[in-house]
């Protein structure tokens, strides 16, 4: 949970790096958040609160999303390869996948060194 949390801290810092598992972590919990929240809209008779919700982290995933592309030595702007039907989201899928670069790089230090049991 403190994984989705922190991205939300950071709603929309778009400079940076993310790790992986910060990526994916958020990615899981807004969609268990979003199938929860289909069944209760439907239970409920209000079908617009998954869409209410998707709009309300729009830009953090967007931001982590970024971020992530940081991490691997990538340009934010690849983010946009996912408006290309089927073959951008494949391609950021194999990014997102995708281990950090080691060293530090231009978007800065890497994260599992500043996070990681060295920092402590």
């Amino acid at each position: 949970m403190n994984w989705y949390l922190d991205v939300l801290k950071k709603y929309a810092v778009f400079n940076g790096r993310a790790r992986r598992t910060e990526y994916w972590m958020f990615t899981l919990f807004n969609v268990i958040i979003y199938i929860v929240l289909l069944f209760v809209g439907r239970a409920i008779g209000f079908s617009l609160l998954p869409a209410l919700y998707g709009i309300a982290v729009l830009l953090p995933t967007i931001a982590v999303g970024v971020r992530r592309l940081h991490d691997t030595g990538r340009t934010g702007w690849l983010y946009l390869l996912g408006l290309i039907p089927c073959v951008g989201g494949i391609i950021l899928l194999v990014f997102f996948c995708g281990d950090s670069k080691p060293e530090h790089n231009e978007y800065g230090p890497n994260p599992k060194l500043v996070d990681g049991p060295a920092a402590v």
